[in-house]
């Protein structure tokens, strides 16, 4: 999502300067920080405080992507003081065309030292950026670097504020991810499925949200909007065949593990930026972007393979059964989560172990909305 060129002064005449006519001060970019319980909108509202509050040109957010032992730079948002910048969705990145983390040497010695360090170019009074962790030294924390691109050294206070709002940020961003997050699994949850599914549709539909989200949504300008391409939106979810059996034959404790390394497997065969979820129970759901049927169809049949050759200890053999649709832009999560579970016990119904696109059944002619079997969510 471009905002628009930098030195344009688009960014005056939607209101970046200021939310409420005046220039945000500490508190209440505080406020701004801590009022919300999307962490996808948190990098672009820490970068706004930065800018409004100090002398700063440009400020960048870049995250760590991994896929299959690769890692790569992706910059989730940036803006500078004259209204340009950008925020980028992960779900639409293309993996591969991002930069390897060695490709940006001084953000990478910001995440192996744990430090902040600054490079200047033109002698120690001129231009420089400022690279700092983003988040603290924790294996299990994501990793991330912010960058601070100013005409001059940073004095040490402006730099002590920037570290007090980046502390903010980080107790923000762990409270939201605990909150989004199943307890057992530590995939997302439902909610977080619904707040994702309605940016998603949101975005697709063009409308124009409110508050800080209208700070993300007015930097594209409307006609590029219009005619650009719609963003391919996939949901999946998939469930264990004979669950209920595994915990009748082994106890809960067994089951629980089998729904951990299901949660594992998950991880290892999507993307990194593709968002997985547990709903309850032995139910569990993918959101994505991919340009084509083709391909959602051979990640979830690479999920089914990797199930399936899976040893689970004691259990052994284990199947999954998937249904899949495109998200439409009238959609609900309810009615695409509809449509993914008809096509799933259309599966489940003749065998299991199999993998449908809703679109393609009807277009079959076979109505996959059978009555179900009713279930109860367990752990």
């Amino acid at each position: 999502m471009i905002f628009g060129p930098p030195g344009s002064t688009r960014g005056d005449e939607l209101g970046l300067q200021d939310y409420h006519g005046c220039m945000p001060t500490l508190t209440e970019h505080l406020i701004f920080l801590t009022d919300h319980r999307d962490r996808d909108h948190l990098e672009l509202t820490l970068c706004k405080a930065v800018v409004d509050l100090l002398p700063i040109e440009r400020v960048v957010v870049s995250r760590v992507l991994s896929e299959d032992g690769s890692r790569r730079w992706l910059e989730v948002a940036s803006l500078d003081v004259r209204g340009g910048g950008k925020v980028v969705d992960p779900l639409r990145v293309d993996f591969e065309q991002l930069p390897l983390l060695e490709e940006h040497g001084d953000r990478l010695r910001a995440l192996e030292t744990n430090a902040e360090h600054t490079v200047a170019w033109a002698g120690e009074d001129g231009p420089r950026i400022t690279y700092m962790p983003l988040f603290a030294p924790n294996p299990d924390e994501e990793l991330g670097v912010l960058e601070l691109h100013t005409d001059a050294l940073v004095p040490a206070d402006e730099l002590h504020l920037v570290h007090q709002l980046r502390h903010v940020f980080r107790s923000m961003y762990q409270l939201l991810a605990y909150s989004d997050r199943d307890g057992l699994t530590g995939l997302l949850n439902r909610q977080a499925l619904d707040d994702t599914f309605y940016k998603a549709v949101l975005d697709e539909l063009g409308v124009k949200p409110t508050g800080l989200a209208q700070l993300q949504s007015t930097l594209e300008p409307q006609q590029e909007r219009r005619h650009r391409v719609p963003p391919n939106y996939w949901l999946g979810t998939l469930r264990v065949d004979g669950f209920s059996k595994v915990s009748e034959q082994h106890g809960h404790l067994l089951a629980e593990e089998v729904l951990l390394l299901i949660a594992r497997i998950l991880g290892n065969t999507f993307r990194a930026y593709d968002r997985l979820y547990r709903l309850g129970g032995d139910q569990f759901a993918v959101l994505m972007h991919c340009p084509q049927d083709a391909l959602v169809h051979a990640a979830f049949e690479r999920l089914r393979a990797n199930v399936e050759k899976f040893t689970f200890p004691q259990v052994e053999n284990i199947t999954i059964s998937a249904g899949y649709t495109r998200v439409t832009p009238d959609d609900s999560p309810a009615a695409a989560l509809e449509r993914t579970e008809d096509a799933m016990e259309y599966g489940r119904q003749h065998g299991g172990n199999q993998i449908h696109h809703h679109a393609e059944l009807v277009s079959r002619g076979i109505k996959p909305g059978q009555p179900r079997r009713g279930g109860v969510d367990l752990f």
